[in-house]
């Protein structure tokens, strides 16, 4: 396949640009799974290519190599757990704030548990490919949300006075339902969650972290 053949040719800049971001979703929906199923090691372009039904050299053009693409799929996730505490200020009302967080990271479990999974084995691994990342952006995204929460601390709009700790309990329990899905659902008497187990696990957690922050 040359050159020209690798990336899709079109005339239109607007569907150019459309056909880009469909098949890099269709590429990082793909390698989602196969690096959950085979591991960072296991997984190749070839078979990522094959079940995201593009040719190999489409994947090479968008993402150059294995370890761009399983780096790109990473950062993209955490970028979207994070969503849910993009908006928060000072003046934002912690108990919406808080609230919405835990409803959004459970939302994201429940919805792509492959996500967590994947996230779990890299770190799990030491981190490898994300250590910069982690000891930079999400370092500092993390601080950010923990020096506006002591704010909320010290004018008495929240009890706890530890909001890294808050952050660290609210990863550990939402993320707990994708990452050990299959030990939850036997424990649930099931083979798969159902529609009712996401608001099951809202109702005890929302409630129960609002508490804990002495927000009734």
């Amino acid at each position: 396949m040359s050159d020209s053949d690798s990336a899709p040719m079109l005339t239109s800049p607007r569907s150019q640009h459309e056909i880009r971001e469909h098949n890099e979703r269709c590429i990082l929906a793909a390698a989602e799974i196969e690096f959950v199923r085979q591991g960072y090691r296991g997984a190749t372009m070839q078979a990522i290519a094959d079940r995201a039904g593009l040719p190999k050299a489409n994947v090479h053009y968008y993402f150059q190599s294995k370890k761009n693409l399983y780096q790109a799929l990473l950062t993209t996730i955490i970028a979207e757990w994070n969503e849910g505490l993009v908006d928060m200020t000072l003046d934002s009302d912690p108990k919406v704030v808080i609230e919405q967080f835990v409803r959004t990271k459970l939302a994201q479990a429940f919805a792509h548990p492959n996500r967590h999974k994947l996230f779990a084995l890299e770190v799990i691994n030491g981190a490898p490919y994300l250590h910069d990342f982690m000891a930079s952006t999400m370092k500092d995204w993390a601080l950010n949300k923990v020096e506006v929460m002591k704010l909320w601390h010290e004018q008495g709009r929240i009890s706890i006075d530890d909001p890294l700790q808050l952050l660290i309990l609210i990863w550990a329990t939402t993320q707990r339902y994708a990452e050990f899905e299959r030990e939850i659902t036997g424990l649930l008497g099931k083979e798969t969650y159902d529609e009712q187990d996401e608001g099951r696990a809202a109702k005890f957690l929302v409630p129960f972290i609002l508490r804990g922050c002495g927000l009734q």
